[in-house]
């Protein structure tokens, strides 16, 4: 696994004069957590830009802020979308001594023989686990591989899904993740037998040690 650590400098800059800070290529972010007082930070732009093209919200990465680092996950991104350029960070500190429970994104890889052989439509039905692990063990993505999936009807369910050493799914192990079935155009005539499609819920709650962080961007809008 790849290691990303981020260079950082406490800023005493905010409100409207966080803009002057991002005109100098600089990207304001802010570090909280449950054992972290909020600690305001600037990082070089252009470099983090290209970082975080590579970090997913479960990636461990290290933010070093004059020579002390901490351990972090990253909880949100704020985007300019017309420049295509972060604006804002947050990070979350963690003890790597202590549990965590958090969202870990899945990737769907493989061939569907329902896709291929039968035409078949896959419906996701989650696109992310909920996982309590150790930051140390926890995983950048989850595989799901597609290959399994032959026949219009199949399935695969939470407890298919292999998950590395020291990690526990919270969702329910019968909870069906992607299924297989008839594209709309092709549906039967009335009275024709389907395959059940089972309803599955994929909301999933954030961090469970995440502590409230300043406002202090809030002068800058207005």
């Amino acid at each position: 696994m790849e290691k990303f650590v981020f260079k950082a400098v406490k800023r005493n800059v905010t409100g409207k004069q966080v803009k002057a800070l991002r005109r100098a290529g600089q990207l304001p972010a802010v570090i909280y957590g449950r054992h972290v007082e909020p600690i305001a930070i600037s990082l070089e732009a252009h470099t983090a830009n290209l970082v975080f093209s590579k970090v997913t919200s479960s990636t461990l990465v290290t933010i070093d802020v004059e020579g002390t680092e901490y351990a972090a996950l990253v909880r949100e991104k704020q985007r300019n979308y017309i420049k295509g350029v972060l604006t804002h960070v947050d990070f979350l500190a963690l003890d790597l001594t202590e549990r965590i429970r958090t969202k870990v994104q899945l990737v769907f890889a493989g061939v569907s023989s329902a896709v291929k052989d039968y035409s078949a439509v896959l419906v996701h039905r989650m696109d992310a686990f909920e996982v309590e692990c150790l930051p140390t063990d926890l995983p950048e993505r989850i595989s799901v591989d597609l290959s399994s999936i032959k026949e219009i009807g199949n399935s695969i369910r939470v407890r298919d899904i292999p998950l590395p050493e020291n990690v526990v799914v919270m969702q329910d192990e019968d909870e069906i993740v992607i299924i297989a079935t008839l594209a709309k155009e092709e549906a039967p005539e009335e009275g024709a037998a389907v395959p059940a499609v089972e309803a599955a819920a994929a909301a999933a709650p954030g961090l469970s040690v995440e502590r409230g962080k300043k406002e202090e961007e809030t002068a800058e809008k207005k």
